[in-house]
């Protein structure tokens, strides 16, 4: 299943559909290196971030179980995945692989129904349903009941898109965290008297001074800062350090490949120079912002061919590179802003007018209750006025029942 956990590793549904070659051997002094006490065990896959990642991998897992899928597979190539003749394959693989596959899709179209009708019940009914229907491109809804070539061509381009999207939207939501954090300690200063507001300046001022004094950051994928790793975490001596058995050692999952997360792991140590979760002054949430930027650095300079991964060659090409030798230094996030002034001038104008629509919503609706009371005392004042004139009617009509009495007292027969 070597494949298809690479997918999952490297949140690439296209790179996840070729199939690996073992990393070769090589050979390491293991008396230099600090082995676990127990067999290490494969790393739980990781999640892609799509909404519909459970679905993709059962239906990965399925037709990887398909032989001749597998096949043809090896033999195609990543543009004709992009066009689609992959897909076309799917009309070849076994019946009880395509059943499989069909009862998956029937189930991702329950799910994604009971979303929709949970949704219509939140929002009143009122649902952009073609807004709605353009997060499902990922399979064709017109035919709920099979599952068909157009569904497994929509389901790898979908999650392409989707996936080539993913650091992009992270990036932004960054942005507004780190907005609104600015935001909310403005809005608290406005609280504060002068002396409260002077005291709390200094208090910030003094903890962005102590974040920014940490040790020398590496140049995320240099030799520097890969030598570092190798002493500290692999515990090698850095003057025998070998680009090719680094690579093997840290390519925990043997594909032949650096991951994502393989890349990202290598910044821990970097990470850590930086941020400390028992420190005030230490953001976690940054710390993943700035684990994202080395990657992507790392990536940009070192993936050639723009695949999200990082062959073995492809990294002793960059080895070589004077960036390697001589980078320059790294700029961390305290030393590039999110935001500019425009972007927090706009988001605050965004907060401003949702906190008037909101207010004025709460108005709205204070309005609407108030009227909702006056007709209900006018409904409890018609309905008491109401069981009067039931009552006056009900001792009229007992008065007119009973017989005359006559002047003995006596009631007429």
């Amino acid at each position: 299943m070597r494949w298809s956990r690479r997918f999952s590793r490297c949140c690439l549904f296209l790179i996840s559909l070729m199939i690996c070659s073992a990393a070769v051997p090589i050979s390491v002094d293991k008396t230099k290196v600090r082995l676990p006490e127990e067999k290490a065990q494969e790393p739980p896959q990781s999640d892609t971030g799509l909404h519909y990642d459970r679905y993709l991998r059962e239906v990965i897992d399925f037709l990887e179980k398909d032989q001749h899928f597998r096949e043809k597979l090896h033999n195609t190539d990543m543009e004709d995945i992009k066009q689609g003749k992959l897909a076309k394959e799917l009309d070849f693989v076994s019946h009880h692989v395509r059943t499989k596959l069909d009862e998956l899709k029937r189930q991702e179209v329950g799910r994604l129904r009971t979303l929709i009708k949970a949704k219509q019940d939140i929002e009143g009914g009122k649902v952009d349903h073609q807004a709605l229907l353009k997060q499902f491109e990922y399979l064709n809804h017109m035919n709920p009941h099979t599952f068909e070539v157009e569904d497994l061509d929509r389901l790898i381009k979908s999650a392409t898109r989707d996936l080539e999207n993913y650091d992009k939207e992270r990036h932004e939501e960054f942005k507004k965290y780190e907005m609104m954090k600015e935001h909310e300690r403005r809005e608290h200063l406005k609280t504060l008297d002068d002396e409260g507001r002077k005291k709390e300046e200094e208090h910030y001022e003094e903890m962005k001074k102590k974040h920014a004094d940490h040790p020398k950051i590496n140049h995320p994928g240099s030799q520097d800062q890969l030598k570092e790793v190798w002493q500290e975490a692999d515990g090698l001596d850095p003057e025998d350090f070998d680009p090719k058995t680094f690579f093997n050692l840290h390519d925990t999952n043997g594909d032949g490949y650096f991951d994502e997360q393989e890349l990202e792991s290598l910044f821990t140590k970097e990470l850590e120079k930086i941020y400390d979760p028992a420190n005030e002054e230490d953001d976690m949430v940054e710390m993943e912002e700035e684990r994202l930027r080395m990657r992507e650095h790392v990536m940009n300079e070192v993936d050639t061919n723009k695949d999200r991964l990082v062959s073995l060659d492809e990294f002793l090409v960059a080895t070589k590179k004077k960036e390697f030798l001589e980078p320059e230094s790294w700029e961390t996030l305290e030393q590039n802003q999110a935001y500019t002034d425009e972007e927090m001038r706009e988001f605050e104008e965004h907060l401003a007018r949702e906190e008037k629509d909101l207010n004025q919503k709460t108005i709205d609706l204070q309005k609407q209750k108030e009227e909702l009371e006056r007709q209900q005392e006018q409904l409890n004042a018609q309905k008491l006025e109401l069981q009067q004139a039931v009552e006056h009617m009900e001792r009229l009509k007992s008065q007119r029942a009973e017989p005359p009495v006559d002047v003995q007292g006596e009631r007429r027969r």
